[in-house]
């Protein structure tokens, strides 16, 4: 009659170890996955959330209003004095988590990265709304006026809590990651350094127009106020992100020989398109009579 030889006390060779840790790799992967904890997974609900279609505010009256989901263009513009690669057209800003740590957590990180990137398709990473200072007692639906203080709020991580973009001072542990000015994030504390100021584009007109409102789709320089920096983008300054290849944005005043704010510092609150919700006013066509003063022009008649 056979019988069972082998106790506790035999050893098992390494194919039958192999066999047990590749079945217990197996039951790591279902339950992981059973949890959604999985990288791809996680990746996948990330983007999701970040690059999910956002309807633009359209404005009525063409100006911009507390309360309105816009995006901020820096428009294009030819390169300076910058050397090497420039990245050419028109620029948005967008938010731009750390790779490593979004891996790894569903959440976004606190404080979170900004960035420019080329596109102007309103997502979940580049929809701000015009928010009140929290000191203020501005309703939600009146006009933004220049010299105003407003903060630009975003709905992130899978929870849509708001974060603002925050600015403050530059000191040696803490700077913009290529030029070393000064940092600009997304942060979830209501504070000061939440505050942002739209400014005329031309110096010459800014007293006359303060206190007037801001109009839509026009260039203006934002300003933050506490430490008096207007926001730039670095189109020279190349980052790696999340998403890939994008520029720097960074709080610094760039003037040139006439102490007027560079092209860098210039930006555009972008509304909805009424004619198309998906799209921007940036996407409707020029008018005719554009293009045919453009044409009698070149071709030397006068009108």
């Amino acid at each position: 009659m056979a019988q069972n030889l082998y106790g506790p006390g035999v050893r098992m060779g390494n194919w039958n170890e192999d066999v047990f840790l590749e079945e217990e790799r197996m039951k790591d992967f279902l339950e992981k996955r059973e949890k959604g904890e999985l990288l791809i997974q996680r990746n996948r609900r990330v983007k999701k959330n970040l690059l999910r279609p956002m309807e633009l505010s359209v404005s009525e009256d063409g100006f911009v209003h507390f309360g309105d989901k816009v995006i901020l263009v820096n428009p294009d513009h030819p390169s300076g004095e910058e050397a090497g690669m420039f990245l050419e057209g028109d620029l948005c800003l967008c938010m731009s988590p750390d790779e490593v740590r979004t891996q790894l957590l569903d959440d976004m990180e606190i404080p979170c990265g900004v960035s420019a990137v080329q596109t102007i398709v309103p997502t979940g990473r580049n929809t701000f709304t015009i928010l009140r200072d929290h000191r203020s007692s501005d309703a939600e639906g009146q006009v933004l006026r220049y010299g105003q203080s407003f903060c630009l709020g975003i709905a992130a991580g899978l929870e849509c809590k708001t974060l603002y973009l925050s600015s403050e001072h530059r000191t040696l542990l803490k700077s913009s990651k290529k030029s070393w000015l000064q940092e600009v994030t997304l942060t979830d504390e209501v504070s000061h350094l939440n505050c942002w100021q739209a400014t005329f584009l031309d110096p010459q007109m800014r007293l006359e127009h303060e206190g007037f409102p801001v109009k839509a789709n026009e260039k203006v320089i934002i300003y933050h106020r506490h430490t008096n920096r207007a926001l730039a983008a670095h189109r020279h300054l190349f980052l790696r992100t999340y998403f890939g290849k994008e520029v720097e944005v960074a709080a610094h005043t760039h003037l040139d020989s006439h102490r007027v704010e560079k092209p860098k510092n210039h930006w555009m609150l972008v509304t909805g398109n009424p004619r198309d919700k998906s799209a921007t006013m940036l996407d409707l066509p020029k008018p005719s009579a554009e293009n045919t003063r453009a044409v009698e022009q070149a071709m030397g008649i006068s009108t």
